[in-house]
């Protein structure tokens, strides 16, 4: 493995969420700071593509909400993306004055938004939680109602053939354990099973409710809505929050996060292995991405994209002091990329941009390649075709 590029100018979000499709990667909503939270406008939707490594921001962002709010969703943090047949399926998340229940669809081939009439149980309001995709289905658990204000506890799934909500019976294992309630965590899906890692909970101590943070590993059992707690060993991660995380070849990678007991920032890389249940600290080759949370990842082909987030400002020296009222983080408008399997032409690359080797010489295509892994992103309005490729 090894990081093979790092690239500014890409759209500066935090708790935005972001989803794949072919090699092009949409990055739905989000904020940074200093932008309004209460107001009322359409989701923006930036796309990448991941062939050039440029950014564009795409025209339903600009369409006016207020004349559309049957079919658009309004801008938000704390939601999430999936993808089902090259459609991309939002759902939950909040601006500053309410949270949203309304599922909304991004068609693919012919960029438009809908919001599909939906049938069933659905699921109250809420930020925070997680989706992942298994056969057919999105299942959605945790996260922060607020109807109740409070965790959510209750795993919810929609049928995207049917648009059908339901909402699973989980017994537990034979102990009848079950995770704790939590915002902010990471799911992913194996095989049958959706493990589970990470997020924000709450304890109740001295009479006063105090945050805690998770590093245990669940699975939900999709043939038995039964939840399992894995008994892991290794290189076990500290709990986190507004972490990232992805799957290759069968294993869970969990990257980054915040835990606020801690008061830290992490940047650093893991490894689950499902089969042995063992935890291994992984230090790809390459300059990584500072600490940080709330950063989007989605991962086409042998490559992951991280991008977005935000970080603890580091001071340059003793004299220098947060200006009063700032909270002290920065977001961020950079992207890395880390390769997963690396080929002999990707690592020449990154040799020749690293030691400044003169490349007037290699072909055209390869001079492009060098200048899409270097070059600052600057986002601009594309109209595209009516094509997902």
């Amino acid at each position: 493995m090894k990081w093979i590029a790092h690239i500014e100018g890409c759209p500066k979000r935090v708790n935005h969420a972001a989803v794949a499709v072919n090699h092009k990667i949409y990055s739905f909503g989000g904020f940074s700071t200093g932008e309004d939270c209460r107001g009322y406008s359409s989701m923006d939707v930036h796309v990448l593509n991941t062939h050039t490594n440029r950014w564009f921001k795409h025209p339903v962002s600009d369409l006016p909400y207020f004349e559309n709010d049957d079919i658009l969703p309004y801008r938000r943090y704390g939601h999430t993306a999936v993808v089902y047949k090259n459609n991309i399926y939002i759902w939950g998340g909040r601006n500053d004055r309410e949270a949203c229940s309304v599922i909304f669809k991004f068609d693919t081939f012919w960029h438009c938004w809908m919001a599909p009439p939906i049938t069933g149980s659905v699921p109250r309001p809420r930020d925070g939680h997680s989706a992942c995709i298994w056969k057919n289905y999105m299942f959605i658990f945790g996260g922060y109602e607020e109807e109740t204000d409070s965790f959510a506890k209750q795993v919810f799934y929609l049928d995207l053939d049917k648009l059908h909500w339901s909402y699973a019976i989980c017994d537990g294992c034979e102990l009848n354990e079950e995770p704790t309630q939590r915002d902010f965590h990471t799911t992913v899906c194996i095989n049958d099973r959706i493990y589970l890692f990470g997020g924000r909970g709450t304890t109740f101590l001295n009479n006063q409710y105090v945050e805690n943070y998770c590093n245990e590993v669940w699975y939900l059992d999709m043939k038995s809505f039964d939840w399992h707690h894995c008994r892991a060993t290794g290189d076990i991660p500290v709990g986190r929050r507004s972490n990232s995380a992805f799957v290759h070849n069968g294993k869970m990678y969990v990257f980054g996060g915040y835990n606020a007991v801690e008061e830290k920032h992490y940047n650093d890389l893991h490894m689950f292995d499902p089969e042995t249940n063992v935890w291994k600290l992984i230090k790809p080759q390459g300059k990584s991405p500072c600490e940080r949370r709330r950063q989007a990842c989605s991962k086409v082909g042998d490559k992951v994209y991280f991008f977005g987030g935000t970080s603890p400002i580091i001071m340059k020296s003793d004299d220098e002091q947060i200006e009063p009222g700032h909270d002290g983080l920065i977001d961020h408008s950079d992207m890395h990329i880390l390769d997963l399997n690396p080929s002999l032409k990707s690592l020449c690359l990154v040799a020749v941009r690293r030691y400044k080797l003169n490349c007037r010489e290699l072909p055209k295509s390869l001079r492009e390649e060098l200048y899409h892994l270097r070059a600052p992103n600057k986002i601009t309005v594309n109209r595209p075709c009516n094509s997902a490729g």
